[in-house]
């Protein structure tokens, strides 16, 4: 998974073509880090019509509340650069995550 940062997100995100899914996490996040192998395990079934990107929130704050990201983990799908749909805190499970995916992709 590409890890991002606030210099490459623009890149790597607002200007990619077709799906792009976006782990928002933190170090101290420990439910992020639970969902992380997960995550990995969706970018291996679908790697190859979504890219899969990672954004630490700690080193990108006005990143993520400029996407609106309020709260952790938030998995967030964009498509064209535009963000289509979220699941964040309690909704943000394996099988939610890929609900969203099959829903768009």
């Amino acid at each position: 998974m590409l890890a991002v940062d606030k210099d490459t997100f623009e890149k790597e995100v607002l200007e990619a073509e077709g799906a792009v899914l976006v782990d928002y996490w933190s170090e101290g996040c420990e439910p992020c880090k639970a969902l992380m192998p997960d995550i990995e395990a969706l970018e291996e079934a679908y790697g190859d019509t979504v890219k899969f990107v990672k954004l630490d929130t700690t080193k990108a704050r006005r990143l993520a509340i400029k996407q609106k990201v309020l709260g952790l983990p938030t998995i967030a799908l964009y498509k064209n650069g535009e963000k289509i749909e979220e699941v964040t805190k309690e909704d943000a499970s394996k099988a939610n995550v890929e609900a969203m995916i099959k829903k768009h992709v």
